[in-house]
């Protein structure tokens, strides 16, 4: 378990439930005050009043939402240090060429578009005060064999090449990461996979981000990491190698 302390302000959106949640209270546990934000006000509020944090209700695809849960944030909290862009949501019900465009479409609002509009909500101040990190979480659905919908393994497919390329145009400013939490039982995956699938330990996640948030391992910004297939202290000793040889990437090889 990471020893890691931590000072400052974390904003982790889909903070009121699932990994988001979890996130939020190792956060909190390791010294960070931590807004939460989600759609539904029960549950961030629950969580926030569990961590001592702030409650943020709104959606992650919608600017304006973004932008006031910023400065209500940084106004009650202090300059945000860490954003945790975890918002996302599941794949479509049905063939692809019988769901509805719009239903479709709103999975890469919420799982990219959101990523993009708070990514570039924090960054400017993070630049001005010349430290902060984030965190975007990806899945194996981006790069995995098998998958049987288009929606979401394309948003999350979007959604690492965006975290690998912002942190290559941020390079030595501001360390961007994308995790894979793994397979971790979840309200939206919960109904889509059977008790026998590999289940990941839902610690793992929140324990990779509170050591990705300790500064620890930004020589490793842009790269993926997988909560359980990727030993972080083991990434950190060999950073230099990992960028000689393109490692933790996603990569077309011939």
């Amino acid at each position: 378990m990471p020893s890691d302390r931590l000072e400052g302000v974390a904003l982790v959106t889909g903070g009121g439930r699932g990994i988001g949640a979890s996130i939020a209270r190792e956060l909190s546990e390791a010294g960070m005050r931590v807004a939460v934000s989600g759609r539904t006000p029960q549950q961030v509020e629950a969580v926030a009043a569990e961590i001592s944090g702030l409650a943020l209700e709104g959606d992650v695809s919608r600017r304006k939402d973004v932008e006031a849960w910023i400065e209500r944030t940084e106004d009650e909290l202090g300059p945000i240090e860490l954003l945790v862009a975890n918002a996302g949501i599941g794949n479509q019900d049905g063939a692809t060429w019988d769901v509805a465009v719009e239903a479709s479409w709103h999975v890469f609002e919420v799982n990219v578009l959101g990523v993009h509009i708070c990514c570039r909500a924090v960054i400017p101040g993070m630049l001005e005060r010349g430290h902060g990190r984030i965190v975007i979480t990806g899945s194996g659905a981006a790069y995995l064999p098998g998958a049987r919908h288009t929606a979401y393994p394309a948003s999350k497919a979007a959604a690492w090449r965006y975290g690998e390329t912002l942190a290559a145009e941020l390079r030595g400013g501001i360390p961007v990461f994308v995790i894979s939490p793994g397979l971790v039982r979840t309200d939206l995956t919960s109904t889509r996979f059977g008790d026998d699938a590999p289940w990941t330990p839902p610690e793992l996640a929140p324990r990779l981000v509170r050591v990705l948030a300790s500064g620890r391992a930004d020589a490793l910004a842009g790269r993926y990491i997988h909560a359980e297939h990727d030993d972080i202290e083991d990434l950190i000793r060999r950073a230099d190698e990992i960028g000689e040889q393109d490692l933790n990437a996603i990569r077309l090889r011939r």
